[in-house]
C-alpha cells in the first residue's frame, strides 16, 4: 500500500495525502458555539472548532463528500470552500444539489492517480432513509496497489456496507463512529458505537483502524473511552487533531 498520511482537522474532517494526491473528506470548519438543525426537530450543537483553518491546508486536489445535507459533515465554511476544488466527490443527490461529481455504490472516479470507489452506507436505521437520507463511504486505491484506504462515512452496520469485506483488501479503516442519537428517536442510533465497529473490524480485518467523528458535537454519545473499550488494547490509531500522521 502507498503510504497514507492523514490529518485529523475534526470531527469527520480529515485531510488524507496518499501517492501524490490531497484529498479532504467531509470540510467543516465553522467555530463552535451555535446550534444546527438536522431535520425533523433534531438538532445538535457544535463544541470544538477546527484543528487547521481552510487557508493553512495547502493544495486540495478533490474533496470527498460522504453527504452534504447534515452541517456536522458539510458547514457553511466548508460549503464556502467547494468551489476552488478542483474535484468534489460525493452521492447522487449531492451531486446534484452541489452539481459536482455523483457516484452510485461501486460507481469509481478518479482523482489524480487516486481511484475512489462509493461504498454503501447508511446513516441510520433502514426506517430512517427517506428521513436523514442519502450517504455514501469511498474506498481510495493507488495505481498498483492491492489494497484500498476505505473511509466508512456516517453509518451504521448492515448487509451493503460488509459487502466492502467481499470486494477490497482494506488497508487502512477511517472509521465515523460516536453512536449519534437524538432524543426525539429514542433509543436508535444513526452511526456506529464501538462495539460495532469492532464486529465490523472482525469481519473488514484492516491492517490499521484510525477512528473519527466521534466528538466536537454534542448528538454524540460514545467517546474515546467507549471505542477503545470495544477493542483490544493499542489495536486502534488515533489522531492528534492538527498533527499530520503517517498511518
Amino acid at each position: 500500500m502507498t503510504k497514507l498520511t492523514i490529518t485529523h482537522i475534526g470531527g469527520p474532517t480529515t485531510l488524507l495525502e496518499l501517492g501524490g494526491v490531497r484529498l479532504l473528506v467531509d470540510p467543516t470548519f465553522d467555530a463552535p458555539g451555535r446550534r444546527y438543525s438536522f431535520g425533523w426537530g433534531t438538532s445538535s450543537r457544535k463544541t470544538a472548532g477546527p484543528a487547521v483553518p481552510p487557508e493553512s491546508l495547502g493544495r486540495i486536489d478533490g474533496v470527498l463528500l460522504t453527504h452534504d445535507q447534515h452541517a456536522d459533515n458539510l458547514d457553511d465554511a466548508g460549503r464556502a470552500l467547494l468551489p476552488t476544488v478542483p474535484a468534489v466527490v460525493t452521492t447522487p443527490a449531492g451531486a446534484k444539489r452541489l452539481g459536482v461529481t455523483g457516484l452510485a455504490p461501486w460507481q469509481t472516479t478518479t482523482v489524480g492517480d487516486v481511484e475512489i470507489t462509493a461504498t454503501p452506507s447508511r446513516h441510520g436505521p433502514a426506517w430512517s432513509v427517506p428521513i436523514v437520507g442519502p450517504t455514501t463511504g469511498f474506498a481510495l486505491r493507488t495505481p498498483g496497489s492491492s489494497s484500498v484506504v476505505w473511509i466508512s462515512g456516517d453509518t451504521v452496520v448492515f448487509p451493503g456496507m460488509l459487502e466492502v469485506a467481499d470486494r477490497f483488501t482494506v488497508d487502512t479503516a477511517i472509521l465515523h463512529l460516536g453512536k449519534v442519537q437524538f432524543g426525539l428517536t429514542g433509543p436508535a442510533h444513526f452511526t456506529m458505537t464501538g462495539r460495532d465497529a469492532a464486529t465490523l473490524v472482525d469481519r473488514i480485518k484492516p491492517r490499521a483502524v484510525v477512528p473519527v467523528h466521534y466528538e466536537g458535537w454534542s448528538h454524540f454519545h460514545e467517546g474515546r473511552t467507549q471505542i477503545e473499550a470495544a477493542f483490544p488494547p493499542d489495536s486502534l490509531t488515533w489522531l492528534q487533531p492538527g498533527v499530520a500522521t503517517t498511518v
